[in-house]
């Protein structure tokens, strides 16, 4: 395959640069809804929860229209509305405006920024699934550090509601660009190999392949709370241990640039390893950082685990979409993808609020990291408790040889 496919990889780091960093600078904008609005953080916060609930529930909805309508349809349509519900957020003069452009415009951009550029660029690098997954999300750190501080700059220089509206236009701007670089790949010739062959939805769900694809998801709702827990409480409990703000916000940019790091470096080593194995060392990375959260207390030293957690909250999100498609193929790789991303997205919902329950209860966050860590290792063993994909491929013989689902 040709340039083609670098042109679909350029639009899935797009996208993801964009929908992510626009996500997180909207954090820059609470000061300004406090204080001209009088809204809570409570609420705000709210806000943002709804939206990523409402990105699991879509992005299955998300994956099945890419398979059968194609990436550059879908993307071009939740991106644009994406980018609306920053320009109609600009507007807005009471709580329900806010709710319900969360719900819908920005649920409905954040449901297909994964698991749509994902599953397309797996399909244009079917040896290097794993590698390209982790260059695309890379986009998502890149995003996550360049485009809040525009958002400030835009803030100081014309206010909040005239920056939503020029990063509104933007993003829009930016997103139909990307899905205009999306397309599939050709159809093989004949007498080639087929790259989209695989089990259907239904097939992964109920078929010989059930068991991997239900591990899949318990395993994903399971260390999900600890890749969203942590950063959101992390900065907080840093100043608990004695920390300045400032040297506590500095964690979290650790964060990225480790997770830069286990992106690329775990991106590469699932397409030599193995799913399983990649997970496997996912894990025991995460579970290893969790555990010595619990235990550090030296500014030094939590920066150190910090930075390990960082790894593995970045590998993690590169292995998933290449798992599918070692156990499935690709033919329903983004309806069988999206759901197994809905049932993390239901854990990171409720792992921050869980977290914060539990600190409100004991007054420390060492049981909240405790209790995490504890998820982490069930999800750990349920991964080793995954077939050989040889044996799946079972699945894939069985959906060749039955039309349709």
């Amino acid at each position: 395959m040709g340039p083609p496919r670098y042109i679909v990889l350029f639009g899935a780091c797009l996208t993801q640069f964009t929908v992510i960093g626009m996500l997180f600078s909207f954090g820059l904008f609470l000061p300004s809804f406090e204080a001209e609005l009088g809204w809570s953080r409570t609420f705000l916060s709210t806000c943002s929860a709804l939206a990523f609930f409402m990105m699991g529930v879509l992005a299955m909805l998300g994956g099945r229209l890419s398979d059968a309508l194609g990436p550059r349809i879908v993307l071009a349509c939740t991106g644009t509305l994406y980018g609306l519900g920053f320009i109609l957020m600009s507007q807005i003069t009471s709580q329900l405006q806010l709710l319900v452009i969360f719900g819908t415009l920005i649920g409905l951009g954040l449901s297909s920024h994964d698991v749509v550029t994902l599953s397309t660029v797996a399909r244009w690098f079917p040896r290097r699934r794993g590698i390209m997954s982790g260059v695309v999300k890379v986009g998502t750190a890149v995003g996550q550090i360049a485009l809040p501080p525009v958002a400030a700059l835009l803030i100081v220089a014309y206010g909040w509601r005239e920056a939503l509206l020029m990063l509104g236009i933007t993003a829009s701007v930016l997103l139909l660009i990307a899905a205009l670089s999306m397309q599939r790949p050709p159809a093989p010739a004949a007498g080639t190999s087929n790259i989209i062959s695989g089990a259907s939805f239904a097939e992964a769900r109920r078929g010989p392949g059930a068991r991997v694809f239900w591990t899949l998801c318990a395993t994903q709702f399971l260390f999900f709370p600890a890749l969203m827990s942590v950063p959101l409480h992390l900065a907080v409990h840093g100043m608990d241990l004695g920390m300045t703000q400032t040297l506590a916000a500095t964690m979290l940019s650790v964060i990225g640039a480790a997770s830069i790091a286990g992106r690329l470096i775990m991106g590469g080593l699932v397409d030599r390893l193995g799913g399983k194995m990649a997970y496997t060392i996912c894990l025991l990375v995460l579970l290893t950082s969790l555990a010595a959260l619990t235990l550090t207390t030296a500014h030094v030293g939590l920066f150190i685990v910090v930075a390990i957690y960082g790894f593995g909250h970045g590998a993690l999100f590169v292995v998933v979409s290449p798992t599918v498609a070692e156990y499935f193929g690709m033919r329903a790789h983004g309806a069988i993808f999206g759901t197994v991303l809905f049932f993390g997205t239901l854990g990171g919902s409720v792992g921050p609020i869980l977290t914060g329950w539990v600190f409100d209860g004991f007054g420390s966050y060492t049981p909240a990291f405790m209790t995490l860590a504890l998820s982490a290792a069930i999800a750990l063993v349920l991964v080793r408790t995954l077939p050989r994909p040889e044996v799946a491929v079972l699945n894939t013989l069985a959906s060749q040889s039955r039309p349709g689902e």
